[in-house]
């Protein structure tokens, strides 16, 4: 008699057998934003049949606009380097001849009180400076402010390494004005969010415990730059190449011709390998039996009449799926699952501010060069607008693009405060976001100077940084691992920026590829 073997001695499938299998399993994606594209492709690239529903356009927060001819990025504009994730996946898509570098020049900072603008301080880390008397910082704190913060070099380290609020942290070290007018302008720039509600540990990783070595704030920040320096002189040196060191979690880069183009491959990708991408499809209810997903959707279409132009009908399509992955906000998400993932409900959800981005090309007399460097941040209630992003002078394929003209990129709206211009129409956005950037470039700006405008609105899931946030998500994920055949992809469950959404997406997708094709 032959005994059974173990569980761990179990033969794996073999190749064949794993292919055949993998065909049998249909997945469909709702969503078609970088989580779910990343999803999709994770999929089908093994040999699973995917369908992609997306009820608008894909992209997400990744979008473009037309601006009298000039295409630019609407949404995100650029990805973090950290981990270099985001950067393998695009030259696993062959786009590598693609990525560009932000010039290199300095930002400023508007709305100080007393000063007006001076250009952002170099040296820091999320705006804490590591030298508080150093002119650029003295500028914008006055030397009250440097005195103050200077006190964090003598006085006693009684709470060291001990707090998870940034805000706290840097206001008990350093002062009220080294918080308000150098760290909250970066972490709502950053992150939309008060500094208070800022974790220190998720947003600079190593500071609590630099601070606890060394013994204070700014002597903390230094050490943590010249680790960083000499990284990079490691790494320069191992690949001969020379540059300047980066300050941690500081460098970017983006595509020639916009982050879309990002978008563009992996659609194109998925849809060569067999995939389906359906866009105009939304969902309106899925179910579950047994160990099939019933997912309807609701699409308008135009088909052919007598009339020329045709006519829209609505498109009711229903499929059944193996698998299934959601792939939308948070708020469509907890909609689309209350009937399936009860666990769900009993998980708080986040604050989740809309954001609008409007995007102005100028004519070029409006400006002469770049007066305030690359963008414009701002102190918190000193300007209707957050931030500015000058475009043409940011990167050079849009420099490229527009010619003589300029392109600028206006931001309304942070955690807890709506973007003022929601209540607007689009005429009065971009008048309001034209005498912003009139305000915070520091040149006068008139209405005649505004060529073109364009303005998107998206929601800003909570960033992982955000005190809190990490228990949020990991109680949401518990309750979505708790369906067989179900996954979750997105900035809601990931955290915000593709470096962050891209590889959670590549994970949970397989996860649910173990799951079926194994488990």
């Amino acid at each position: 008699m032959t005994s059974k073997p173990a569980d761990s001695e179990t033969p794996r499938a073999e190749p064949t057998d794993l292919a055949a299998r993998a065909a049998e399993q249909h997945i469909v994606v709702i969503g078609g934003g970088i989580g779910g594209l990343i999803a999709a492709r994770e999929c089908v690239k093994v040999g699973m049949r995917v369908t992609l529903l997306e009820a608008d356009v894909v992209g997400g927060a990744i979008r473009r606009a037309e601006l009298d001819g000039v295409v630019v990025d609407a949404g995100a504009e650029s990805y973090a380097t950290r981990g270099g994730r985001v950067r393998a996946l695009i030259e696993e898509l062959g786009l590598a001849d693609r990525i560009v570098a932000p010039v290199a020049g300095s930002a400023w900072l508007a709305g100080i009180p007393g000063v007006g603008a001076a250009p952002l301080p170099v040296g820091g880390i999320l705006g804490i400076p590591g030298n508080p008397f150093q002119e650029d910082v003295r500028r914008i704190i006055g030397w009250s402010g440097a005195w103050r913060a200077y006190l964090d070099r003598v006085r006693p380290p009684l709470t060291i390494g001990h707090s998870h609020s940034l805000g706290r942290l840097v206001s008990s070290r350093m002062g009220a004005k080294v918080r308000d007018r150098l760290v909250a302008p970066v972490t709502t720039g950053v992150y939309s969010a008060s500094p208070d509600d800022v974790d220190v540990d998720i947003a600079a990783p190593g500071l609590n415990a630099a601070l606890t070595r060394v013994g204070s704030l700014s002597g903390a920040v230094q050490a943590m730059r010249q680790e960083s320096a000499a990284r990079a002189a490691k790494a320069r040196g191992a690949v001969g190449a020379a540059g300047p060191a980066l300050a941690p979690g500081a460098a970017v880069e983006g595509l020639d011709g916009g982050m879309t183009v990002l978008i563009e491959a992996l659609v194109a990708d998925i849809e060569k390998l067999g995939g389906v991408v359906r866009t105009g499809m939304r969902v309106t209810e899925l179910s579950r039996s047994a160990e099939t997903w019933t997912v309807k959707a609701r699409g308008d279409t135009r088909v052919e009449t007598d009339a020329v132009l045709g006519e829209e009908q609505q498109e009711d399509v229903e499929l059944t799926a193996d698998g299934l992955v959601v792939a939308t906000s948070e708020t469509a998400a907890r909609r689309l699952l209350e009937g399936v993932v009860p666990a769900l409900a009993e998980t708080h959800p986040a604050d989740a501010p809309e954001i609008e981005i409007v995007t102005l090309l100028l004519r070029p007399s409006a400006l002469q060069g770049a007066p305030r460097g690359t963008g414009v941040l701002t102190v918190p209630g000193s300007h209707t607008a957050k931030a500015l992003t000058h475009s043409s002078a940011k990167w050079d394929w849009v420099r490229a693009a527009a010619g003589d003209r300029h392109v600028v990129r206006v931001s309304f709206g942070a955690q807890g405060e709506p973007a003022v211009t929601a209540a607007l129409d689009d005429d009065a956005a971009a008048r309001l976001a034209l005498r912003e950037a009139s305000a915070l470039l520091g040149v006068p700006l008139a209405e005649d100077d505004l060529v073109a405008s364009h303005r998107a609105r998206y929601v800003q899931s909570q960033p992982a940084s955000i005190i809190g946030s990490g228990a949020r998500r990991e109680a949401a994920r518990s309750a979505v691992h708790g369906v067989h055949g179900l996954a979750a992809v997105g900035a809601w469950l990931a955290g915000t920026g593709l470096a962050q959404v891209i590889p959670d997406a590549r994970e949970e997708a397989d996860r649910l590829r173990r799951a079926l094709l194994w488990d």
